[in-house]
């Protein structure tokens, strides 16, 4: 029973982190229509961001890196998806690869292609033992900010006149453009939204690896985009839905593979990955827009 309980406790700190990773994809997509590869690249800026504030207390260096972080997710908006939007999917995809490789780009030739250590706080590394269980500093991190930002967001979306504005964006943007909705604002705000949780996630990646590097947004954005697919394009509560089942999925196959197998434990749960879109392509909670 603790085994079952410490994987339990490993999964659900994984699917935070993946949750964390996955809304603001599911949040961009849902009101333009954008899968959003430029997104970890927010994490990468976050990351270089805490290596630049490091002398600095820590609160106050997470402060600073987020309030980076959202000024860039506006600036990406603002320079490279306003000019297209309107323009077909395949347009907005491969701007968002451009901006991607752009970004990458300028952090090599800014920081070199050496990874940078950041040191973080020892405590958030060490685990602590509850009944037999290990908890690791980190896992209480994800759990928390995953908590946070999911309440604040249901919250926001349900009792503000603005949060109410982007739930009638997501689900039919041209209507709402038409009863006085301000587009701009409505996507600027989901912007900085997602730039405040790339922000989050960003110092999660830093506690686990320790460093920050040029390409170290890829591997969350392809998490994300696979979390929003199987849960669902533009679905919030699919894009949860999705974290939950690839973060348990990914401990699962750690826990049942025998142990030569274990080095290729992603291939088996994108494998599961595929299996589930060729039941069910749509996702499992597709979006309405999606739907019709």
């Amino acid at each position: 029973m603790t085994a079952l309980l410490q994987h339990v406790v490993d999964a659900i700190g994984l699917a935070s982190l993946y949750a964390l990773l996955a809304l603001p994809v599911a949040l961009i997509y849902g009101i333009m229509g954008l899968v959003n590869f430029a997104h970890g690249e927010l994490i990468m800026i976050g990351a270089y961001g805490l290596f630049i504030f490091a002398a600095l207390s820590l609160p106050l260096a997470i402060f600073l890196m987020i309030a980076v972080v959202i000024v860039a997710a506006l600036l990406m908006e603002r320079s490279a998806f306003r000019p297209v939007r309107g323009s077909t999917p395949e347009t907005l995809l491969v701007t968002s690869f451009a901006v991607s490789f752009l970004l990458q780009n300028l952090a090599l030739m800014v920081f070199g292609s050496r990874p940078k250590s950041i040191e973080t706080p020892g405590f958030l590394n060490k685990a602590v033992s509850v009944g037999g269980i290990q908890i690791e500093g980190v896992t209480i991190l994800s759990v928390v900010a995953a908590t946070v930002f999911i309440g604040g967001l249901v919250i926001f979306m349900r009792r503000t006149n603005f949060g109410m504005a982007m739930r009638a964006a997501a689900e039919d943007f041209t209507m709402a453009r038409l009863v006085g909705i301000r587009a701009n604002a409505v996507i600027s705000g989901t912007f900085a939204i997602s730039g405040a949780m790339a922000g989050v996630a960003a110092f999660i990646l830093v506690v686990q690896g320790g460093s920050a590097f040029a390409t170290m947004g890829l591997a969350p954005v392809i998490i994300a985009f696979v979390a929003t697919m199987m849960g669902g394009l533009g679905s919030f509560s699919g894009a949860l839905l999705g974290a939950a089942l690839l973060g348990a999925g990914t401990v699962a196959f750690e826990v049942v593979l025998p142990t030569q197998l274990r080095s290729s434990r992603e291939a088996f749960v994108y494998g599961g990955v595929l299996v589930l879109l060729l039941i069910r392509p749509q996702g499992l909670i597709p979006s309405r827009k999606e739907r019709v």
